[in-house]
Parts: C-alpha cells; sequence; structure tokens
C-alpha cells in the first residue's frame, strides 16, 4: 500500500516518469493524424470523392480533433475511467475484475477489449517508427524506409529480455523534449496565422459532420488522434492518478498547438501538391528536419516500449484470471512493474515485422490503424458503465456517460469501417486469433468445471487415518500435497479421493490440501489455514491477487515453515532411523491432469472448444512450471475428464 501512495504522489519526477511511460503513443500521433485526414479529403483512398481543401475542411478536421481529445481522453479517460482505481492498478483486465461479480457475461466485453488492445499492440511500433524515418525521404526521396524500420523494430524487441530499466530512465526526458518541440513548432506557425485558433469553437466539428459527404471517412482519420488513451487508464498503477492528470494538461496543450500549427500551414500552402506531404515534417525549415526525424523516431521507440510493456502487463494479468494459457512470465529488473513474456514479445515482434512487409508505407498502414482500438473503447465503456452502477453514481450520470460515449464509439466505429478493406482486415485478424485463444481457455475452464465431481471429505476421514497409520502399504511420501479447485473446506474433488485411496494407496504421515483463490485486488497475498484431520489432513487456502506469481512451491513451504516454527505441525520424518536425528521428511506433490476420453460425450461446440484447449494446452507451460514446482518432488496423474460408467452400456449375455 506504501507503494501505491508513493506512485500516486505529485511530484516532479512523477510527472517526468508519466511523460516517458503514459504519453508516448497518443503523443505520436501528430505524425500521421492529420496526413492521414487529408489523405481522404483528397480522395487518395478508394471510396473517398477528392475535395477543396479550404478553410471550413481544414478548421472542421481541426475542430473534430480537439474535441476528440477533450472528450474522449480529457473527460472519458482522465476524469472518469481513472476514478476505478483497483488498489492502485489500471487497464482493461483490472477494470473487469472490479466488476466480474456483477454478471458472468462482462467477461465478453473484457476478452474482446483486451484482444484488440493486443493487436494494437502489434500496429503501434509499426506505423509510428515508420512515421519517423519516413521523414528521411525529404532529404533522401529514393530511400527505401522500410529496412531500417525492421531493423529498428527488430532491435527494440531483441532488448526487452534486458529489461528497459536503463533506457526507462530516459524515457522521461526524451518525450519532455518531444512534446515541448511539438508546441513550439505549432505556436510558431499559429503566431503568423492567428485565425486557426476558430478551430477551438465546437461549432466548426459540428458543421464539418453534418455537411461533408465524407464525415464518415474524416471520422476514421480523426480517431488516431486518441488511440494511445487507453494506456492512460493501462499505466495507473505505474505512475499514479495525480501524475497522470496533471501532466495530461501539458500533453494536450502541446499537441493542440501541433495539430493547429500543421492547420496552419496547410492553409497557407493549398497550392502545393499535399497529397505528398506531411506537414508535421513541413513545421520545420529544411536544414531541421533531420533533427527532428531524430527526436521523432526516439519518441516512436518510447511509445512503441510503452505498448510492449503494456502488453506484457495485460497478458500477465489474463494468465492469473484464467484468460490466457500460462506462459512464461520473467522479471528482468527489480524495478516495479518490469516484466517480460518471451512468448508475447516474439510473437508481437513478427507481427510488426509481416505488418511493415505488407504496407511498407505508414499512409496504408493507417488502415490497420484504429479500427481495432476502437473495439477496446467501447468494451471499456460498457465496464466503466457497470463499474459506476457499482459505485452507485447518480444514475442520470450513468446514462447520460453511456449515451453519450456509446454513440462517439459507434460514431467512428462507423468511420472506422471504411479501414477494412485498406488494411483493417489485418488487425480484426489478429484481434479475433487472439481472441479465439482468450475464449477458448475461459469456455474450456466452464465446461472442465461442469464435471468436476465434489464428495463430502468428513466420509473420508476415517479411511484417511487409518490409511496413515497402515504400515502394509509402502509409504508414498511423508508430506504429500494435491492441489484442489474445491472452494470449501467441506468438500473435495472426488478424483483427488480416488488417486489417495484407490489408484495407487499413497500413505503419507500428513496430507495437504492447497487451493488457489485468485482475488480482485491487485496485490493481495494472505493464507488461511485448516486442520481438517490435525496432524494428518490440512488445508491452506491462498488468497493472492490478479498481479502476484502464483509461486505455490515457494509459498506453500513459507506457510510450513511457520507452522513448524509456531509448533502447529510436526514434519520431522517418522522413519525411526532419520526420526531421532530430527531430520525433515519429503514432501511430494501430486498434480491432476485431464484429458479427453474418446468416449467422452460433448457437444460438437464443446468438442472444438476442448480440442483447441488442449492444443493451446501442450504449447503452454506445464502446471509443474507455472506454479513453480520442482519437477523432480511432483507426480502428474493423468485422469479422465469425464469418467463413463458402466450403468451407461447395455449389453446382453448370450446363453452359453
Amino acid at each position: 500500500m506504501s507503494s501505491h501512495k508513493n506512485v500516486n504522489a505529485l511530484t516532479a519526477g512523477g510527472l517526468l516518469v508519466t511523460l516517458g511511460i503514459v504519453f508516448g503513443d497518443i503523443g505520436t500521433s501528430p505524425l500521421y493524424t492529420l496526413k492521414a485526414i487529408f489523405k481522404i479529403a483528397l480522395g487518395e483512398h478508394k471510396g473517398s470523392t477528392p475535395q477543396t481543401i479550404d478553410e471550413a475542411l481544414v478548421l472542421g478536421a481541426l475542430s473534430c480533433i480537439i474535441w476528440t481529445l477533450t472528450l474522449q481522453t480529457t473527460v472519458k479517460y482522465v476524469i472518469v475511467t481513472l476514478r476505478a482505481d483497483n488498489k492502485g492498478e489500471g487497464g482493461i483486465f483490472s477494470l473487469y475484475s472490479l466488476v466480474r461479480k456483477k454478471a458472468k457475461w462482462l467477461v465478453i466485453p473484457a476478452i474482446i477489449g483486451g484482444a484488440a488492445l493486443l493487436a494494437d499492440g502489434m500496429i503501434t511500433p509499426s506505423i509510428t517508427v515508420t512515421s519517423a524515418i519516413e521523414g528521411l525521404q525529404l532529404k533522401f526521396p529514393s530511400l527505401e524506409v522500410f529496412p531500417i524500420v525492421i531493423t529498428i523494430i527488430a532491435i527494440l524487441f531483441i532488448i526487452q529480455q534486458f529489461g528497459t530499466n536503463l533506457v526507462g530512465k530516459l524515457f522521461g526526458p526524451i518525450m519532455l523534449l518531444w512534446f515541448v518541440a511539438l508546441g513550439a513548432m505549432g505556436f510558431m506557425h499559429v503566431v503568423h496565422s492567428p485565425f486557426i485558433l476558430k478551430a477551438l469553437n465546437p461549432y466548426y466539428a459540428i458543421h464539418l459532420l453534418t455537411t461533408n459527404s465524407e464525415a464518415f471517412l474524416i471520422l476514421g482519420g480523426v480517431f488516431l488522434c486518441t488511440t494511445g488513451a487507453e494506456a492512460l487508464y493501462s499505466d495507473l498503477g505505474h505512475c499514479g492518478k495525480k501524475n497522470i492528470r496533471v501532466s495530461w494538461v501539458f500533453v494536450k496543450s502541446m499537441l493542440i498547438l501541433n495539430y493547429l500549427g500543421q492547420g496552419a500551414w496547410i492553409l497557407t500552402h493549398v497550392d502545393q501538391d499535399l497529397k505528398a506531404i506531411n506537414p508535421f515534417f513541413e513545421l520545420v525549415p529544411s536544414s531541421m528536419v533531420l533533427y527532428l526525424v531524430g527526436l521523432a523516431t526516439m519518441a516512436a521507440v518510447v511509445a512503441s516500449q510503452a505498448m510492449i510493456s503494456g502488453a506484457f502487463t495485460l497478458i500477465s494479468e489474463a494468465v492469473r484470471l484464467n484468460l490466457w494459457p500460462k506462459v512464461r512470465i520473467n522479471y528482468p529488473s527489480v524495478q516495479k512493474g518490469q516484466l517480460y513474456v518471451p512468448s508475447i514479445n516474439w510473437i508481437l515482434c513478427i507481427g510488426c515485422i509481416i505488418i511493415v512487409l505488407i504496407f511498407k508505407k505508414s499512409d496504408n498502414m493507417e488502415g490497420a490503424y484504429g479500427l481495432a482500438i476502437n473495439l477496446t473503447f467501447l468494451m471499456t465503456t460498457i465496464l466503466v458503465v457497470v463499474f459506476m452502477l457499482r459505485k452507485k453514481f447518480p444514475m442520470y450520470l450513468i446514462v447520460v456517460f453511456g449515451i453519450i460515449y456509446g454513440v462517439i464509439e459507434l460514431f467512428f466505429l462507423a468511420g472506422n469501417m471504411y479501414k477494412f478493406t485498406h488494411g483493417g482486415w489485418f488487425a480484426l485478424l489478429i484481434s479475433m486469433a487472439l481472441l479465439s485463444v482468450m475464449w477458448t481457455w475461459y469456455a474450456s475452464r466452464k465446461i472442465k468445471n461442469r464435471f468436476v465431481k465434489y464428495v463430502e471429505i468428513e466420509d473420508y476421514y476415517e479411511i484417511i487415518k487409518e490409511l496413515s497409520g497402515d504400515t502394509s502399504v509402502p509409504k508414498f511420501s511423508s508430506q504429500l500435497v494435491y492441489l484442489t479447485s474445491a472452494n470449501f473446506k467441506t468438500e473435495i474433488e472426488s478424483k483427488i479421493v480416488y488417486s489417495i485411496i484407490q489408484k495407487e494407496p499413497k500413505r503419507a504421515d500428513v496430507y495437504w490440501l492447497v487451493h488457489v483463490d485468485v482475488m480482485d485486488e491487485p496485490y493481495t497475498m494472505d493464507y488461511k489455514v485448516e486442520f481438517l484431520i490435525p496432524g494428518k489432513l490440512i488445508r491452506i487456502d491462498f488468497k493472492l491477487g490478479f498481479r502476484i506469481e502464483q509461486r505455490i512451491n515457494l509459498l506453500y513451504r513459507k506457510v510450513v515453515e511457520e507452522l513448524v516454527k509456531n509448533g502447529e505441525v510436526d514434519i520431522t520424518s517418522q522413519y525411526t532411523s532419520l526420526n531421532k536425528h530430527k531430520i525433515t521428511g519429503d514432501f511430494r506433490f501430486v498434480l491432476l491432469e485431464k484429458h479427453l476420453s474418446k468416449f467422452t460425450n460433448l457437444s460438437f461446440y464443446e468438442q472444438t472448444i476442448m480440442d483447441y484447449y488442449f492444443i493451446l494446452k501442450r504449447l503452454s507451460l506445464s502446471e509443474v512450471t507455472s506454479f513453480g514446482l520442482d519437477s523432480s518432488y511432483v507426480d502428474v496423474e493423468k485422469v479422465p475428464l469425464i469418467f463413463v460408467s458402466p450403468d451407461d452400456i447395455e449389453l446382453n449375455r448370450l446363453p452359453v
């Protein structure tokens, strides 16, 4: 809790760190947003009609950007969504964990939003780095950009495994310099063309949207200005609410100044061939372009790093919430929140390189960008509405919020749909693939749980006591540990009873049942001990936050040490020769691994889900590794998911 308070404290250092972590994605949007809008206006995209670039169009587009940043980013995320503070943590899965008890269907918007956010994590590095490097073509027109882009992206992903603690310290100063440069570049042109300030009036946005025949297509371009808004909430745990809110005032001011500057430049250069020009790089003299490209590239790397780190955090939370297969998660540095997920790192890396190879130019990538993240925005709105209901906000506020943002984001979705044939298909394809993994992992657990049979554990107390003292049965282990999914101490899976008593009778001095509950809070680390049969059968319930690594081996041993220290349990070996020397007995874990019997009778949908689940399971970490167990002390027993009873079979006996 103290670390959370420190993060949430408003400090100069905290504001600088926030600039580096939170605003990379939204901060690099001036590189491509206005360029994308005016390419639509000039008829560069299929389905769009060429228009005259005049004052109404430029002021309308700028006004749309300014009010999108205000309504979507400032009001929705900075003012409202940041209130959904889950013990200092944010992000769509953190929000889901706050509201999931309200309704089971809330898992659907959570995994749709999570999958779309991961897909966006592939496109962000591609478009931001490409847009920055394309500035070099102002000096070197024949330069092939994509080999340079692929090299930068490859290096960025390779260094992830070493941790970003060192370079992370540079992110804040780099982004501070970037935002100051954005504001200064824009300010110089606004001073010479002050009439551009009329774009602050929402009238021009409304006029454009109601009178322009290409309004929906233009909205698809406008949406690019707010694509990094989700990071404001996702990085709540790293930076704190106050630092994000205060630094956003500065960031938004610099962004608006830059957009106004680009608009002013366009209106004073309408006679030029705007199809081949990125107004962003025209804001500085040609002698400064290379310096701006260098700074833009560094800012693009920071933006990419923020998305990659966000993807790692998202997957680690999904694993704990049983929405993603168990994968290896490394901690390359001691910095809070620093983690590295090798499988996701290389999936994102390959995805980014494929995007660059397919689309080659940022113009083409703009079509793939925005459509996926639009879905995340919509899903977040649904979850925030449920959060507001849970927190008993005034009903009129909840209704107004839901209607306004539902309408805004559906309009943006309609505007982004034209991108489907221009690259949006790729983003949706990635999103659907990721969504299929999340849904399969979630649904398969529901199917498995339906077939888990629980029995009253008290019915077996006497048998367990007698088995423990039966010297005619070879001793299996001194301390025998089972992981149980039974939520109540009075119950136990029938398969565990079968394993102890029937499959191969397992005599032990003490039997342990270990249960893990994933809590809605991020950093909970509590446990409870129940002595079901004093000295013979003990149950430990761990209550772990969704951000806590489930290192069951270490946690279990820590609890046992405390119980021994308090004199509550004796783990000394009961073998005569070892007991007199006070030697600790051995420990053995038994994991029951379910498999589908060929006799299993499931519907086509359930069979498909389970087949996909077992493919994913083979590709993911084993439970032995994911629970941090030492494989030399673990026995894995395969049990069928469904026992087929002989009662279900009808046989006719023939007379001899």
